[in-house]
């Protein structure tokens, strides 16, 4: 039997950076992974960066004339891209593991108690054991319990559609979250008719109220259709296309669409890990169990990204590596309480950015608030980029002058935040980045005037 000091199960990002800095500190690491098209984790093979590299395509193809079978043509051109992208990184992440030195092995990973490690594939069966483990599986997405759904030829899930080649006329996307949207502003670019079917009444609703409205009314006047308060009651294929049966507060109505995307959500990867044969606890919702410093029910068993069921982006899975570094090193100094505000993008055209409260969140949290929006059309870069739709919005503190949060609603939005995360998490009040120069045109030019109306 093989013996490692350190096995990470999973290629994700916290996990394949940790290989690779113990690796370099002389450290004999293993990481297991079920599926070669997965070196490199979920984000570079089946989220970030190809849903990315189909969303600026869809950019480019937004407003161009030609027949259908053009968009079809740009839109299978799109999905070569994206294939051509990711086989790219994911050949590049394999190679700079084993150049690190660490072993990496092609299997499924399960328990066979706290130490030892069964890694299951087509050609054999082996076990290995180690002193440490970081479990670094991820997530996958889910299916909701809708009659027919899981029968349908005319379902996809956001791991699956993005390698369908041939552009559905008619997309149906059941889940208005974050996933769902981004897939309805892509699709809608490319020329394909969308319907999201939300279930809730509240649209967005962990969004700032004003944000949220802005969005809403720029998606339909896109062309995007949005069912409020609606049930799907069950899918049933017909041909060459799904049937699908909603309830809404008009009554019953049928959609018929090529594709269905089913975007309710993610579960944590731990099904075939058999984490109970290890003694690993779990949260009622099905995720790994760790505390702060991301330590499991066994101290030298460890887990990081999503399958923690914390905020699946990439960017905190690096920061799970920090803390992994931080626990190897000794000096425990970073875990995921002292993280600070954490910015997020939603990739829809133009994009919305976000860092810190909502102006709901924080006039319930008792400060007493300024506020302040502008319209995106307000600053010159967008005219330039031939996208002026959308809106800019701040809430800062009244007596320190510290940012509470900020919400962008605009073309390159997703870079802009991250300025405003730095002075936040630094503690620099609103009137510094009111009053830095900035260079033009850009879109960041725009906080001079966002906050000069503090």
């Amino acid at each position: 039997m093989t013996v490692y000091e350190y096995v990470i199960i999973g290629f994700g990002k916290a996990g394949k950076t940790f290989a690779s800095f113990l690796a370099s500190q002389g450290i004999k690491t293993a990481l297991i992974e079920k599926s070669k098209e997965r070196y490199g984790g979920t984000c570079i093979n089946v989220a970030c960066i190809p849903s990315k590299s189909l969303e600026y395509s869809a950019r480019l193809s937004h407003g161009r004339d030609g027949s259908w079978e053009e968009k079809e043509k740009r839109y299978a051109e799109a999905v070569e891209e994206k294939n051509r992208l990711t086989a790219m990184l994911r050949g590049k992440n394999y190679d700079k593991l084993v150049q690190a030195g660490v072993t990496v092995y092609d299997g499924t990973a399960s328990f066979v108690n706290d130490h030892e490690i069964l890694i299951s594939s087509d050609e054999k069966e082996e076990i290995i054991r180690a002193e440490h483990i970081v479990i670094n599986t991820g997530a996958a997405p889910v299916l909701p319990k809708v009659e027919g759904l899981d029968r349908s030829a005319f379902v996809y899930t956001s791991e699956t559609l993005m390698d369908e080649k041939k552009l559905p006329r008619h997309l149906v996307i059941l889940g208005a979250g974050y996933i769902g949207l981004e897939f309805a502003s892509y699709y809608n670019n490319f020329g394909a008719r969308v319907t999201v079917i939300q279930k809730g009444s509240v649209f967005l609703p962990k969004e700032d109220r004003e944000m949220a409205a802005a969005v809403k009314e720029h998606l339909e006047k896109q062309g995007i259709r949005i069912l409020e308060e609606a049930d799907v009651l069950r899918v049933e294929d017909e041909k060459e296309e799904a049937l699908i049966h909603v309830k809404t507060k008009n009554g019953e109505e049928i959609l018929h669409a090529n594709v269905l995307l089913a975007a309710t959500g993610r579960q944590p990867n731990v099904s075939s890990l058999a984490l109970e044969k290890a003694g690993v606890e779990m949260t009622p919702r099905g995720a790994v169990k760790v505390d702060s410093s991301l330590h499991t029910s066994k101290p030298h068993i460890m887990a990081a990204g999503d399958v923690t069921g914390g905020m699946q982006f990439t960017y905190i899975s690096l920061d799970d590596f920090r803390i992994l570094k931080s626990n190897f090193d000794g000096e425990l100094k970073r875990t995921t309480e002292n993280r600070g505000p954490v910015p997020y993008a939603l990739f829809l055209d133009p994009p919305l950015a976000r860092v810190g409260m909502t102006e709901e969140e924080a006039r319930a949290s008792g400060w007493k608030v300024l506020t302040a929006s502008m319209p995106a059309a307000a600053i010159p870069k967008a005219h330039v980029l031939k996208n002026p739709s959308g809106l800019l919005k701040v809430i800062v503190d009244e007596e320190s002058g510290l940012i509470l949060g900020a919400h962008f609603f605009c073309l390159e939005s997703y870079e802009m935040i991250n300025l405003v995360r730095l002075a936040m998490d630094r503690k620099i009040p609103y009137s510094v980045l009111r009053d830095s120069i900035y260079t033009h045109p850009t879109m960041t030019e725009g906080l001079n005037d966002l906050l000069g109306m503090l």
